[in-house]
């Protein structure tokens, strides 16, 4: 018996030719066909991932919204009901605990939906701070996660409901909505830098609403998706990840991230001073966009240098599918960090010359 965690759709993957791996203690699908092949359908078409390993966390009570202003980088307080938030918690030093979504249900009912590998730190995390009038539930056990995305979500999952999806915009979401006789939460949002939706059922309602969404986009060319092309889906649309853009050792402003960052809030929310002052001063180092000059691949902790002097590291890096280029993010020192900058990239035992680029690396076609 294996010792990993499984989603509760686990059992469908081998039906669609999964091949699974240790992704963080979870037992998922690195791929289906190929991340090649995967990649280019969310592109083009649409692709289906299993997400149920992300975690679920309630915040209720009549204190909820202040205690949120507390520990979010963002200002929860713009949100309406039916609305979702990007944002961070941070330590106080300006580290980052996590990257997170709040979806707003009433003024005083939220839903975070944190990254897998942080599920009970991140829970631990709220816990400690909680005040009177809040309470903090982490429901990632009862809840399953699908993510429909590419130009052909919408069209694709409409065949499935009678509820208008066109009327859910960017970062909005409806409850109660039937999808193949299921009720599930609706967001339209994602994780590839494609138009897409996040779809959240009971666990129970996983497989049948898995199979009615692969069975309702055949035609369209729908697959399903794998952690491979997930990966390289949010690295070209410079979406972090957790771990490696972000980390206890890595601010969201040295991310790239600070639109998720308000640092005049009302209410002070932890870390605020440290993040205040690196926006004011600017931060010692910074994310940014490589693209190899010479033939080699930027691969994660991979060296960074300049005039044989280390300025940083490889976050992410790959041959991009969509752009057929090896490109990298790397955290440098900031004083390096100008596009066109040429820095060096230790591959094994080369140094390879790269060059500083734009992100994201790649942008959809608005219609």
């Amino acid at each position: 018996m294996s010792d990993l965690m499984r989603t509760p759709l686990f059992n469908v993957y081998k039906e669609y030719g999964g091949k699974t791996i240790d992704f963080g203690g979870w037992d998922l699908p690195v791929q289906f066909s190929s991340i090649k092949e995967e990649h280019e359908a969310v592109r083009s078409a649409a692709g289906l991932f299993d997400v149920s390993h992300m975690g679920e966390i309630e915040v209720k009570g009549p204190e909820a919204l202040t205690y949120l202003q507390k520990m979010m980088t963002n200002d929860v307080s713009k949100l309406k009901d039916g609305g979702a938030q990007y944002t961070a918690m941070c330590y106080e030093n300006g580290g980052t605990v996590d990257d997170l979504l709040v979806y707003r249900k009433s003024e005083n009912d939220y839903l975070l939906v944190v990254n897998a590998a942080n599920i009970a730190k991140d829970f631990d995390w709220l816990q400690s701070h909680v005040t009177e009038d809040v309470t903090v539930t982490n429901v990632s056990d009862n809840v399953a996660q699908l993510a429909l995305q590419g130009p052909k979500a919408e069209q694709t999952l409409q065949k499935l409901t009678d509820y208008d999806l066109s009327t859910i915009r960017f970062f909005k979401f409806a409850e109660g909505v039937e999808i193949a006789g299921k009720k599930a939460l609706v967001s339209r949002t994602g994780y590839t830098g494609e138009d897409g939706f996040e779809i959240y059922c009971n666990n129970e309602d996983a497989i049948a609403l898995w199979n009615a969404i692969l069975e309702a986009g055949k035609e369209d060319g729908v697959l399903p998706i794998g952690l491979g092309a997930r990966d390289t889906l949010r690295f070209e649309a410079n979406l972090a990840l957790y771990g490696q853009e972000l980390s206890a050792n890595i601010s969201p402003l040295e991310a790239g991230i600070g639109f998720a960052v308000k640092v005049d809030k009302e209410i002070p929310f932890i870390g605020q001073e440290v993040l205040k002052k690196q926006k004011e001063e600017g931060t010692p180092r910074k994310i940014v966009g490589l693209e190899m000059i010479e033939k080699g691949i930027p691969r994660t902790g991979y060296e960074v240098f300049v005039n044989g002097e280390k300025i940083g590291e490889v976050t992410t890096g790959t041959q991009s599918p969509t752009l057929g280029k090896n490109i990298g993010l790397a955290i440098i020192d900031s004083k390096h960090a100008e596009l066109d900058n040429e820095v060096e990239v230790q591959v094994r035992k080369r140094r390879l010359k790269a060059k500083i680029v734009p992100t994201p690396f790649y942008k959809r076609p608005r219609n």
